[in-house]
This record gives C-alpha cells, structure tokens and sequence, in this order.
C-alpha cells in the first residue's frame, strides 16, 4: 500500500491479527525509509560533523518532527523517539543493528537477508523484530562496516570475512552466492575478558579442572582445544594464555585477530586474503614459518585449519615447547583424525604411522570444550596424549563431564569428575615446581 493512502491511520488503535501487525510494521517500515529519503536529499549532513553528538539529536528531532508533521504521519510518541533513535542510528551508525552493539548480552548478530535479524543471547539464538527496509539497505549498511577497514565487496568478490576495529569478527556473503539475499554474520568481541573465575562461577568447570589447567600451561605443555562453532574455544585460549609467564615473548597467528592477552611481550600477527587480482594472500602457514625466525618462546595459534597444522606440529617437536591452539572437532579422537587429515593436504607424502607418530609426540593435553542445549558451555573431557600404541595415539581422560539430563527448567544437569588416572604429566608439573595435590586426580 502506497504510503499516501496509509497516512492518517490511527496507529494506536488496538492490533488485534498478525495481519494488521504486518501492516502497521510495514506502514512504519515505509514512513521511516521516507523520512531518511528526504534527510538525504534535502539536508545539509556534513554540518553533522561540526556537532557534539547531543547537538546532532536536537537537530536530527527538529527535522524529523517538521517532515512527520508534513507527511501528515500519526505516530504515537513511543514511535516517534524510536524513529528518531533510528534514523540518528542509519546517520552515524549501522541502521538497525546499532542497538545490539550496544547491548553487552548480544554475542552474535546474524542477518538473514534484510527481513530477519537473530541474535545471540547467553548461547542461545533468538529472533528479533528489528529489520532492514529492503536489500539496499542492508547492502549499504553492509558497505559501511566493510569500508571502515579498508576492504570492498561486489559482485565480482561477493564475499568478505574481517576484522572491525574493535575486534569483532564479521562476514557478509550477497548474491550470486547468497540465493535469497545479502547475509550478515558479527561475532562479537567482549569488552571485558571472561577470566577463570567466571568459567568456574559459570559451572564451566571445576577449581580442580581450573588448577590443573593453569599448570600445565606454566609447566610448557602443548595444548590444542577442540570443540564445535560456538563451544568458547577461543574464549578458553585466551583465558588459558594468561598463565603464561610475563617474561617470555608470545607470538599470536590468528585469522582474525581476537585474543586479549594482557602480558606485556606479544606481537599479533593476521592473515592476509589475496587482493582483487588474486595476488597479496598471506597464509596461516606463511606466519607459522614466518614466526619460527622471530625468536618465540610461545606460540599461539587462534585455530588450525589447513596446512599450517603440519608447521605448527613441526614447531612443537622441535624445542618450541608451551604452544597453544584450537580446532573444529567434536571429540578429543575427532581432533587428533582432523590434524591428520590437514597433514595430508601440504602435500607432503608421510606415512600413517609416521603421522600419527609426530601428532602424538607435538602434544600433551587435549582439552574438549561444548554447547550444551540449554546454550551454556562446558569443559567436556581433559585427555592426555600418551603416545602410541602399535599404529594407534593413546589418549586417556583425566576429567569428563557425565551429563544426567534437564531440569524442569531445560537446564543441563550434570557434573565434573576425575577419571582416577594420574596423568603421566604429573612428573613435568612437579619439576616446574607446580605444586599437585595428592588429591587431585581421586573422584570428586
């Protein structure tokens, strides 16, 4: 319906079918892409820049007020701030997607073409009734988040993964590839770096769990973290570094750069995708060569994915004790078949046996890390990597999570428990002079 003949609908009348909602929605849809329209047309935007952002208000309610009142439009007085909140938020910030970079409980920010925008809450998705006007819309939007770091997005390069400059990762996809439409995915970055304690305030896991971790990041064991999208793996990577010594230089290879560490010798290193021309790319595997000339005590890679798995494991069998990644699996065995599996694509024609056998002896400790349907997250399984036996890695757990099923709530019960195992490692905390209760490997 042509905006014309919606004006002067009285739209606090009571909405009583998802029909008239749909309306009402689209009438406001339509009243704000208008609004904004004549903003763009009309107005003299770049004074904006001379403004304090409280001067900007006023002027943005002045000129809105006058075109509601000339479009005839009757909006309530809820509507009316909210239209304002809006079109100052398309103005100076995302459009829709402003008020969720300003709500701390907002993880993750999906766009699923300009009609639907989820959000995740404390691992949970959820759909929200904000939206975009139309493609252009969301395209712009989706232009303005990308050209603020320097990159480009068309229909000869349709899709785009980068870093915004507070860290947050974001990638868009749009047609041809995308079939129904430009797709936006954000994953936040926290502000304010999750610590042990609140993996343990959370149930995430045990103070023993927690203790027994931390040593042997101190004690310089390789450690890789598996787990599925979404399981907090880059969140236990960065709170797991931060038990690493202050005096030893870190060297950080990362996708997107996302790890806070917080000691004073770190040097960040990033990927780099290949230009327009398909020239410039700067791989995993370049950095990992790369980082093995720059003197590092520690190596800390966000997460193996390719071929840079065989540098890194290569890395690790030869004195760069004390290195730390993650992995896309959903088991400890899963993890060790998934670095197999990237050994193969360098090319390199390696024996299964010989394979298995530099897998085994890079790494000490695999720590499996999940989403529980109730969108909280666990440490699953603590394994040691024992060595081989015949053709086959020996793991054994030290600590798994049994799962006994929801509470009235749809809550996940369960519990943490040792194995019984003493760890082999035992022996290499000790000599670090980490201390290790008698106790810490009983049942509990």
């Amino acid at each position: 319906m042509a905006i014309k003949n919606m004006l002067g609908r009285n739209t606090t009348e009571i909405i009583t079918s998802d029909e008239q909602q749909t309306e009402h929605s689209n009438f406001y849809h339509e009243v704000k892409r208008k609004i904004h329209g004549r903003l763009v047309e009309e107005a003299n935007l770049a004074a904006l820049d001379t403004l304090e952002p409280g001067e900007i208000r006023a002027e943005i309610e002045n000129v809105v007020e006058f075109y509601l009142r000339d479009e005839k439009a009757l909006l309530n007085e809820n509507e009316r701030k909210h239209i304002i909140d809006e079109i100052l938020d398309e103005l100076t910030g995302l459009g829709p997607l402003e008020p969720f970079f300003k709500d701390p409980t907002v993880s993750d920010v999906l766009v699923n073409t300009y009609k639907d925008i989820y959000v995740e809450r404390f691992g949970l998705i959820e759909k929200t009734k904000s939206r975009f006007i139309d493609d252009v819309h969301l395209r712009n939007i989706i232009d303005r988040i990308i050209s603020r770091i320097g990159r480009r997005i068309d229909e000869s390069s349709p899709m785009v993964d980068a870093r915004l400059p507070d860290g947050s990762r974001v990638n868009a996809i749009i047609p041809p590839l995308a079939i129904d439409g430009p797709m936006l995915s954000i994953r936040r970055f926290a502000v304010t770096p999750l610590m042990m304690k609140d993996l343990i305030n959370y149930n995430a896991l045990t103070p023993e769990i927690a203790q027994l971790l931390a040593g042997c990041v101190k004690a310089k064991m390789n450690i890789m973290i598996s787990g599925g999208t979404g399981a907090g793996k880059t969140t236990l990577l960065n709170i797991l570094s931060a038990n690493i010594p202050a005096n030893e230089r870190i060297i950080t290879i990362e996708d997107s750069a996302e790890l806070q560490l917080q000691q004073p010798h770190v040097i960040r290193l990033e990927t780099r995708p290949p230009s327009v021309e398909g020239t410039g790319q700067v791989t995993s595997r370049d950095l990992v060569r790369n980082t093995l000339r720059m003197r590092p005590d520690r190596i800390v890679v966000g997460e193996v994915r390719g071929a840079e798995a065989f540098d890194m494991l290569q890395a690790m069998n030869t004195g760069h004790d004390g290195s730390l990644t993650t992995i896309h699996s959903n088991s400890p065995r899963d993890s060790l078949t998934r670095l197999e599996s990237m050994i193969l694509m360098t090319g390199v024609n390696l024996p299964e046996k010989a394979m298995r056998f530099m897998v085994s002896s890079a790494l000490d400790v695999v720590i499996q890390a999940s989403r529980m349907t109730d969108g909280s997250r666990k440490i699953t399984s603590v394994a040691e990597v024992v060595g081989m036996e015949g053709d086959v890695i020996t793991l054994q757990e030290i600590f798994v999570y049994e799962r006994h099923g929801l509470d009235k709530d749809g809550k996940v019960v369960g519990e943490h428990r040792s194995t019984g195992i003493r760890p082999k490692f035992t022996e290499r905390l000790e000599m670090a002079g980490i201390e290790v209760p008698e106790n810490l490997f009983n049942n509990f």
